[in-house]
């Protein structure tokens, strides 16, 4: 029998938000972007377009402003309206992406910014056993 193999999906991503969409940013993703869902994102200065996070860079997008809540893929003269949790939230820490070339000090330094948006990073327990190791 085939093994199927389910992508991620919302519920996997976030955990808690608060009511009435508080948490949530409507965005508009930049051009040239291809973003999974649960991309950590910075948001570019001059425009406030979202793209994804670049520690490199001084222009904005070097700063995390949330996290992508479905993936997004656009062209090269493509702009689209998206949504990204950004503030009062709890999130899988497992469900993040990030660029495959950031530092573990990058990643370290974006976690923080997402806390001090209001998003928080937790890593949850997956099975029973593991769940009572995280209680001791």
């Amino acid at each position: 029998m085939p093994v199927l193999h389910e992508p991620a999906n919302l519920a996997d991503l976030l955990k808690y938000e608060a009511p009435n969409l508080y948490s949530r940013d409507e965005v508009v993703v930049a051009a040239n972007q291809t973003l999974a869902l649960g991309a950590v994102v910075g948001r570019v200065t001059a425009t406030r377009e979202i793209v994804a996070l670049d520690p490199a860079a001084s222009d904005g997008r070097e700063i995390a402003a949330g996290v992508l809540i479905e993936a997004v893929v656009t062209a090269a003269t493509e702009r689209r309206r998206s949504v990204i949790v950004a503030r009062h939230a709890t999130v899988f820490g497992g469900a993040l992406v990030f660029a495959p070339t950031l530092t573990s000090e990058q990643t370290a330094a974006a976690l923080a910014q997402l806390a001090a948006l209001g998003v928080l990073v937790r890593q949850f327990p997956t099975t029973a056993a593991s769940h009572a190791e995280s209680l001791r």
